[in-house]
């Protein structure tokens, strides 16, 4: 494993975004890595996008599922293809900053840091800054997460060799809030890298657009994987909505 770091990317019609993403990775600091793109029975163009870089650039690796799982599925393929003592993710249509793996993998080897996280930037479908800058906090752990999803996808990285393969609960949505959940279980603590390194491409489909959707999955996800009573989750889906009508925006 060495300090090999296998970025996990789902892909599911997502042609027009596809080849930016991985042109950010192959632009990182930081060389040691593998990219790990799982199609999700995509309709589009972007597997054959995938499959002509793959060619030029040997990190690559494509799967193809047959059928539309969802994310979960997908990213837990590549979970368990993964090679690297370092598992990170970075959807489809998100972008790295080139000095994202390097500052990030050097903040959790100088600290002993077996998850980490860090800042992010919004972005338009065009790829235009918005203007707002997503934080996290310095630390977290399992009861601060369950209030609010402090984490933003493309920024989180575990220590695979400290903390095992940790697989994402396979439901359709909010399986990234969920998966933080279990790692802070284990591990006990999270911890923010106070600087923006990604950015986080808003759409206007996305769930994470749709506040009525997020309520819905949060609910399930209190419920479901968490199996907390209906009042317990009620508690959570409250702080959840507190917090995100507070918002996190920094400066």
């Amino acid at each position: 494993m060495s300090d090999l770091v296998s970025i996990i990317t789902p892909l599911y019609n997502s042609e027009a975004f596809i080849a930016g993403t991985i042109e950010s990775v192959r632009r990182q600091t930081y060389r040691h890595w593998e990219m790990l793109i799982i199609d999700d029975g995509s309709a589009d163009n972007g597997p054959e996008i995938v499959e002509m870089v793959q060619r030029q650039e040997p990190r690559i690796r494509l799967f193809r599922l047959k059928d539309n799982w969802g994310g979960a599925v997908a990213r837990n393929w590549g979970i368990r293809e993964a090679k690297g003592r370092y598992v990170a993710f970075l959807d489809s249509d998100d972008l790295w900053h080139p000095e994202k793996l390097g500052e990030q993998i050097r903040f959790m080897q100088m600290n002993h840091y077996p998850f980490t996280f860090t800042e992010y930037d919004l972005i338009n479908e065009k790829g235009d800054l918005l203007n707002r800058r997503i934080c996290c906090p310095e630390t977290l752990n399992y009861a601060e997460q369950l209030k609010y999803n402090h984490l933003g996808c493309l920024t989180a990285i575990y220590d695979a060799c400290e903390l095992g393969k940790v697989l994402m609960p396979e439901i359709r949505k909010r399986q990234d809030y969920a998966l933080w959940l279990q790692i802070l279980k284990k591990c006990g603590r999270g911890y923010g890298l106070q600087k923006s390194l990604a950015y986080y491409r808003l759409r206007s489909h996305s769930v994470s657009a749709n506040k009525l959707e997020l309520i819905k999955w949060n609910w399930r996800l209190y419920r479901e994987v968490e199996q907390f009573s209906r009042l317990k989750s009620c508690y959570y889906v409250f702080h959840n909505i507190c917090a995100k009508l507070a918002g996190l925006k920094c400066g």
